[in-house]
């Protein structure tokens, strides 16, 4: 079947069942236009609504990807920001919503940031910037922005990127441990929106990386802390990782 074809389906779907996600005809016309064949290649899933795997990172099913579109919603001409770009595909919608040169993405991981750059460019969105920074830190250099996604669980905001949201800019990211909910901060850290229950995998700091072979803490913690706890800083569900420190 044609891939427009298709792309028209999985939109219409997740507009129309019982529990609809795509609420806008914005969100609903970019995920129609932008291609997700660059960034999920299986056949299978490239347009089922199931999660995929890609270098070691969650491509989101298309529903949990609309649901973020639908929390950040930017105009044309606003400024994105999103944190932990993956392979690519929320960048891309995000850029035919808000104009691809209003779109910044980072990613821990350099060798996903390869990706990324190289399936926007296949996708026809490579005037999006791309690059290698620990997502608690931002991209200070292009700030202020007007949205700003975070596609890793945090307990609390990261003070780093509420600074570098606009005056009304929006930071939307899941909060949380263990029982993550998908949240709209201002600058201020007021939460202003809570829009349900998501699990994202925590955000990483300072050298970790998707594709260890290990990624949560916490079980890692009983290994590591005999081994190195002195180099590093493990443990992000517990209360006592110092978040302003990012």
């Amino acid at each position: 079947m044609d891939a427009e074809l298709l792309r028209a389906d999985m939109v219409d779907s997740l507009e129309h069942e019982a529990k609809a996600v795509i609420a806008s005809d914005a969100v609903a016309s970019a995920m129609r236009t932008v291609p997700r064949e660059p960034f999920v290649p299986d056949d299978v899933l490239t347009y089922a609504d199931r999660a995929a795997e890609q270098f070691g990172t969650r491509v989101l099913a298309p529903s949990d990807a609309a649901r973020l579109f639908e929390a950040v919603a930017p105009d044309p001409g606003e400024s994105v920001l999103v944190v932990g770009v993956g392979v690519g595909y929320t960048a891309a919608v995000l850029a035919e919503l808000a104009g691809g040169r209003h779109v910044h993405a980072i990613d821990i991981d350099r060798r996903l940031v390869y990706e990324a750059r190289s399936n926007l460019r296949k996708a026809g969105y490579g005037e999006v910037l791309v690059d290698c920074a620990d997502g608690a830190d931002g991209l200070p250099a292009y700030a202020p922005y007007d949205h700003i996604l975070v596609e890793a669980a945090a307990i609390r905001p990261p003070k780093r990127l509420l600074a570098q949201l606009s005056e009304s800019g929006r930071l939307v990211l899941p909060l949380g441990g263990g029982n993550q909910t998908l949240t709209v901060v201002d600058g201020d850290g007021e939460r202003r929106e809570r829009l349900g229950t998501v699990a994202f995998a925590p955000m990483l700091v300072e050298g970790e990386q998707a594709t260890t072979l290990e990624r949560n803490r916490t079980s890692r913690e009983e290994h590591e802390r005999s081994r190195q706890a002195a180099n590093r800083r493990n443990g992000w569900e517990q209360e006592w990782i110092d978040w302003d420190r990012y």
